[in-house]
């Protein structure tokens, strides 16, 4: 049986010591960190995403607060708030919830949001610098299963990495880290990548899967990969989150991507969903807003 990859309990971890690094950094007269959270519509998941951030925030010691927008705001009205919380100085980091709105262009929300409070890291700007293995803000998931296999000793060097899915805000980020030079600013992890998408013949994506050593999947497709997929001894991480209704008792719940009972039984590391991937995706956003505030204060005392 496969090693289960803890996040809840890692992320915990993590919390503890941004906590501590938090008072050291306000001790030298940092104002607290502080994160906004923009939420546009009604989306309960989108409500539930932030509240379950903003709880983790105070736990830390990071003051934030949550600005909700009602369904009609229009593009040009996010724009102005945005460019009120880019100004102020209090504020350390802006987080614009996903998805927004059909009105209103993704893309150019997110380049609205100013490189250095853009803590989701999906600023065009930060996106370049992982690129280029330069120091920036690195988006929260990708980080966040880099940190876990830091943590579980999993060797990337040199190794067979697959993602399963292409998104600009998770697969694609995740695959420049996983491939990128370990030497340089982002402390990547020298993996051989292999990027397979909704356009992989399955015959194609279970072949490169059974030759992987790391399999990230991020796509939302309940079961899509199977035990006769991993290469004994893999490393699997489910980035993967659906609400399925258990046909038992009537209730929902959350399952990744992954057929966890099955492929639990080849792999050598394993995480669960939920309380795999996503917990350290609120640590890693925390994190990235810590980074946000010293880099700021920073340049105000240079200044």
């Amino acid at each position: 049986m496969a090693q289960l990859i803890d996040g809840k309990s890692i992320s915990q971890e993590i919390r503890k010591q941004l906590s501590q690094e938090l008072k050291e950094l306000v001790a030298t007269g940092c104002p607290v960190p502080h994160l906004t959270a923009v939420i546009v519509g009604d989306d309960e998941a989108s409500k539930k995403y932030v509240a379950n951030k903003m709880v983790a925030c105070q736990e830390v010691g990071i003051s934030s607060e949550t600005k909700r927008l009602p369904a009609s705001t229009t593009q040009e009205e996010l724009l102005q708030l945005i460019d009120d919380l880019n100004k102020d100085p209090l504020v350390s980091g802006i987080l614009v919830q996903l998805p927004v709105p059909d009105h209103i262009n993704e893309r150019t929300i997110c380049n609205a949001v100013h490189v250095e409070k853009d803590v989701d890291g999906f600023n065009e700007q930060n996106v370049g610098r992982l690129a280029l293995d330069m120091d920036g803000i690195i988006p929260a998931t990708p980080l966040g299963v880099k940190r876990l296999l830091e943590h579980f000793n999993i060797e990337t060097f040199g190794r067979n990495a697959v993602v399963v899915g292409r998104s600009k805000n998770v697969s694609l980020p995740m695959a420049i880290l996983l491939s990128s030079d370990g030497k340089y600013a982002t402390k990547a992890m020298d993996a051989t990548v292999t990027i397979c998408h909704r356009h992989t013949p399955p015959k194609e994506l279970a072949r490169y899967c059974r030759n992987a050593d790391i399999i990230v999947v991020a796509v939302g497709k309940v079961g899509l990969i199977t035990k006769d997929m991993i290469k004994p001894g893999a490393c699997v991480i489910d980035v993967g989150i659906n609400r399925i209704k258990d046909e038992k008792t009537g209730t929902f719940k959350l399952v990744g991507d992954v057929d966890f009972d099955e492929v639990r039984q080849v792999a050598g590391h394993i995480t669960p969903v939920p309380g795999g991937v996503g917990p350290m995706t609120v640590a890693m956003l925390l994190h990235n807003t810590l980074k946000a505030a010293r880099k700021q204060f920073s340049d105000r005392k240079t200044c």
